[in-house]
């Protein structure tokens, strides 16, 4: 009927294997990291105690029957005609077995006929105790945890020899339904279950009422996986690139991480209470970093603070829209494009090939004209950004992104300018630290130590930054950034930004599928992300400054409360001038307009103003935001 089944499908399970605990920058328990590899066991290493504990609610007549127990059935068959619907199963532990490892759940007469046969044909091909270790290694205890091995571990950090009476009880309960009744489940379920156990065990005069009563109060806790589900995901990952899979499996480490708790439990409430408030299936992540020294100070990758495949902090990649835009004007200006040079925003076409003609349009499909590159950065005007990254080069901005940390594909072409490309979050978010920090990329560090199992060696992850842009660029770019905030796509955060030295960009993607804010202070660079996993526009007005910047601002409040910083440093190599805004040129005493713009030494304009008389005028004062023009933003 089928191949002669292995034992010991797994590797045994050797000693030494324990979770890696991890820690907080400031020393507090964050959570554990498992090991994850399915092991067999063989049943003498399972207790005694859990083998009648199971047998007594799942097949009490285990060692009577040969595979099927038609006592059982005949009663289940009383039960189910008396209710008028199928309520008792019946199955005994080679059956479940059979159930699990070989055909689906489907509660149909057919599979039940079929279970049953193989049932008394596996019994004549293994012993009883062949069959209980077989059903101990294979049965599903509920969060990704299979067979006895996963679930003492993942739910007490045990090898199942190590178990006690109590938590014996609580795993012996969880077959019947592992969601529901699985040790991290709601505890009124998991004691509900607990106390049937018992009552079965006494029943059957496996422990006296004495015993029963001691096991009900039986402090059996489990040993939480902790917090910051994807972050620890995250450290996982990078354990293994650096110490490999082997040494991270055998666990028994301590790492202390660059996480800061207090500031992760406000990233999880304020994205939870921001995303849930829009739509139930709405996701989204947050990651917050120093752009000093790199550390991740808070990632939420999951709305709900489960762990799962995606983790929409470090892994998952999306279009960042408009928020890519700031590394292209960034850009510009390292080649001596300046914030007050004139571009025209009118309509343009390019040839891609095969007769295909690719039109860049504004959001809402508006015109502003000639706008100054703050002007156009501010407004999130799309075709200027097109003819900048044209200007500029895509060769040239994709080797320049990547110094920045995101790794773009060039073949995407100029429309790389709207952020058609994907990125993680976290990249996107490192980015950004160049901004923050006169030009000085810091590395994303989750990890600042990690001891060994005794705690009496370590190694230490120092910082790692480079220089990859211009003190002056840097500086320049975030004088832009700032007006997106108080008269931009974002002029939301208006007040924020009059509290606070803040910058950012947001980002929304075609079809409002995705919003996007990454915000910076001198000392904090945060990014948000909200959308659908499986792409899906969330309306007209799903934008990022409506939706992610919001987000920001809630977790932002908190965080400078903590870190309070000054404002952005102006370094000597930047130089400002009065410039009359129509033409981008040095104002003259007579141009009605006057706007003060910084520029890189050496790049400010010579030639003043032609449209209006008497001399040229020159300032040091710090730029006013410009004055644009108020409306739904661009995207």
């Amino acid at each position: 009927m089928w191949a002669q089944e292995p034992l010991g499908a797994y590797p045994n399970l050797p000693t030494g294997v324990s979770s890696i605990t991890v820690l907080d920058s400031k020393g507090r328990y964050v959570g554990r990291i498992p090991p994850q590899k399915r092991y067999w066991v063989s049943i003498d290493r399972v207790p005694a105690f859990l083998q009648q504990a199971v047998l007594a609610v799942e097949d009490a007549r285990f060692y009577e029957h040969r595979g099927v127990d038609y006592r059982s059935i005949a009663r289940a068959v009383v039960t189910d005609v008396l209710k008028g619907k199928l309520v008792q199963g019946g199955s005994t532990i080679t059956q479940q077995l059979i159930k699990n490892k070989f055909l689906s759940s489907a509660r149909t007469l057919d599979r039940k006929l079929k279970e049953a046969d193989m049932a008394l044909e596996f019994e004549k091909r293994y012993s009883k105790r062949q069959i209980l270790e077989m059903y101990f290694n294979e049965i599903y205890f509920g969060n990704g945890a299979y067979g006895i091995v996963q679930a003492a571990r993942l739910y007490f950090d045990k090898s199942p020899e190590e178990l006690n009476e109590g938590e014996c009880i609580l795993l012996a309960g969880v077959p019947k339904n592992p969601s529901r009744y699985n040790p991290f489940g709601k505890p009124a379920d998991v004691v509900l279950r607990r106390e049937i156990v018992l009552k079965r065990m006494a029943d059957l005069h496996l422990i006296t009422p004495q015993r029963r009563l001691a096991l009900q109060t039986h402090g059996a806790g489990t040993r939480p996986l902790g917090q910051a589900p994807h972050y620890l995901a995250q450290i996982r990952n990078q354990l293994i690139g650096r110490l490999g899979p082997d040494a991270v499996e055998r666990g028994g480490m301590e790492v202390i991480a660059a996480l800061d708790l207090d500031l992760q439990k406000k990233a999880e409430e304020v994205l939870r209470a921001g995303v849930k408030r829009l739509a139930p299936k709405l996701q989204g992540a947050l990651v917050c970093m120093d752009p000093a020294s790199g550390d991740v100070l808070a990632a939420v990758g999951d709305v709900d603070g489960v762990q799962n495949a995606i983790n929409r902090a470090f892994t998952s990649r999306r279009q960042p829209g408009s928020a890519i835009k700031p590394l292209i004007y960034a850009a510009a200006l390292e080649k001596g494009i300046t914030a007050g040079s004139i571009w025209s925003d009118a309509p343009v076409a390019y040839d891609r090939g095969n007769g295909r003609i690719w039109k860049p349009l504004n959001y809402g499909n508006e015109h502003f004209g000639e706008l100054s590159l703050r002007q156009a950065l501010v407004h999130s005007d799309n075709i200027i950004t097109v003819k900048v990254l044209e200007s500029i080069g895509v060769p040239g901005f994709v080797d320049f992104a990547g110094r920045m940390g995101l790794s773009l594909r060039s073949q995407n072409g100029l429309s790389l300018a709207l952020g058609t490309d994907e990125v993680t979050l976290k990249d996107l978010v490192q980015a950004y630290t160049p901004l923050a920090t006169g030009g000085m990329r810091a590395e994303a560090r989750t990890i600042l130590r990690i001891y060994d199992r005794r705690r009496q060696s370590w190694t230490e992850s120092p910082a790692a930054a480079t220089q990859v842009l211009s003190p002056a660029a840097a500086f320049i770019t975030t004088q832009m950034l700032k007006d997106v905030l108080s008269t931009g796509t974002a002029k939301g955060l208006r007040a924020f930004s009059k509290a606070h030295a803040c910058a950012g960009k947001t980002g929304t993607t075609d079809n409002y599928v995705d919003a996007w804010f990454v915000g910076y202070t001198p000392n904090l660079v945060t990014g948000v992300w909200v959308g659908y996993d499986q792409p899906t526009s969330g309306g007209k007005g799903f934008t990022g400054g409506a939706i992610a910047a919001p987000i920001w601002e809630r977790f932002m409040e908190k965080a400078v409360a903590a870190r309070p910083a000054g404002d952005f440093s102006r370094p000597d190599s930047v130089v400002s001038l009065a410039i009359d805004p129509t033409t981008g040129l040095p104002a003259r005493q007579e141009c009605p307009q006057k706007q003060d713009e910084f520029y890189i030494a050496g790049t400010e304009p010579v030639e003043s103003c032609p449209l209006h008389g008497g001399e040229p005028i020159r300032a040091e004062a710090a730029p006013d935001s410009l004055p644009l023009t108020e409306g739904d933003p661009p995207s």
